[in-house]
């Protein structure tokens, strides 16, 4: 077979870092490196896939971590006949000591190609390319130095957060400690498919929502303050003299005209009209700060295209404490999976059964009162109805 690849040669070029030179690098130690650089060229040249639907594949106890990968032409490209992955459940934030991945990529490279993604978009470590009988050795030998794999399949995809307060000044909630504490909570779920589809839980520590979890989370937790916000004066007068236009850039654009300025001094004129969208704390960090009563606001239904098109996440309890051990969260959480798991459909997420049989039937069944905030203008949200006469 002809070894020249001038399309994969291509996506070398420009100055953008490129994974086609990390993947020729190892293919001078992988034959499994090697032959997927010959796959995709092949996938360029008859513009359609080389890989199969994929297998069910897995680890003794476990229903997913593992995701199956098969070559539909296992005679032409044999290094790669099977090609499994597996995901690493990543700790909170993403924090790693070089010693300890260093003992998780020589188990990596001692059964499997040695090719890894950091990170993939759930959060975990990707381990790319390995063989069926490669997989349980991989399990023990990771669970034995301290890691384990992360969700897949119909299950709670393996929860991520930002780095929160560990970096950052505005985090709102320990999401650090809250991924953890959720994630040693619910084992069963994560490891053991038992959902209609995947479900994902996300935690950004403040309205910035550095995870995106807004758009991607079935269940988005994003950190916020209920007071006010904490406006230092002689910080406002230092941007003033500075020159920096805080009427037009953070006055006027404030999305409910909350702020004014007076006499020279910036003031929170209509507290009630603060939506806590963090435009004028990004804007005047050195000024402006969070409240001090910090919480978080839980949304649901975040998700791409399957069933129905992409969703935002809507919101369900404008604001919860967020404190070990997050019990009212755990509960909330676990209702609602109960209902969806009951009524919901093969590979419906859960907003998805929200659109199809009502907000209010959810509501109910998560025993939370709807409330007027629910509705931007009648009829604009197609969640909510209204019955004859009420």
């Amino acid at each position: 077979m002809d070894d020249k690849t001038p399309m994969m040669d291509e996506l070398e070029k420009g100055p953008w870092p490129s994974y086609v030179k990390e993947l020729k690098k190892a293919a001078k130690k992988s034959d499994a490196a090697k032959d997927l650089i010959k796959v995709q060229e092949r996938s360029f040249e008859e513009k359609m896939t080389m890989w199969k639907h994929g297998g069910i594949v897995g680890v003794a106890g476990y229903g997913g971590g593992v995701i199956g990968r098969y070559i539909s032409r296992p005679e032409e490209f044999p290094n790669v006949q099977a090609f499994h992955t597996l995901r690493i459940n990543h700790p909170s934030g993403w924090f790693y000591k070089t010693d300890r991945l260093r003992e998780l990529l020589d188990v990596w490279e001692k059964h499997g190609s040695g090719l890894c993604n950091f990170h993939g978009s759930t959060g975990d470590i990707i381990f790319l390319g390995t063989t069926s009988e490669h997989l349980q050795p991989i399990h023990d030998e990771i669970t034995a130095i301290g890691w384990d794999l992360g969700g897949s399949g119909s299950d709670l995809r393996t929860p991520t957060g930002c780095v929160g307060p560990a970096r950052c000044e505005y985090a709102c909630i320990d999401t650090l400690d809250f991924i953890y504490n959720i994630t040693m909570e619910f084992q069963n779920e994560l490891h053991r498919p038992p959902f209609p589809y995947k479900t994902k839980i996300k935690a950004s520590g403040c309205p910035n929502d550095c995870v995106a979890a807004i758009a991607r989370a079935d269940f988005s937790i994003i950190g916020t303050w209920h007071d006010n916000l904490r406006i230092d004066q002689d910080g406002v007068k230092e941007y003033l003299d500075s020159g920096f236009d805080v009427q037009g850039l953070v006055v006027n654009k404030c999305p409910t005209n909350a702020l004014e300025m007076v006499n020279g001094k910036l003031e929170l004129a209509w507290p009630e009209d603060c939506v806590r969208c963090m435009h004028c704390i990004n804007m005047m960090s050195k000024a402006i700060r969070p409240g001090v009563d910090k919480g978080a606001t839980i949304l649901v239904g975040a998700k791409a295209p399957v069933i129905h098109g992409a969703c935002l996440s809507s919101v369900i309890i404008p604001f919860m404490k967020m404190e070990p051990p997050y019990t009212e969260f755990k509960e909330l959480w676990l209702k609602a999976m109960d209902w969806w798991d009951e009524n919901g459909r093969t590979r419906e997420r859960i907003s998805e059964l929200i659109d199809r049989v009502g907000m209010r039937m959810f509501l109910r069944a998560i025993d939370v009162e709807p409330v007027p905030q629910m509705v931007y203008r009648p009829r604009a949200n197609p969640y909510v109805f209204f019955d004859k006469g009420v």
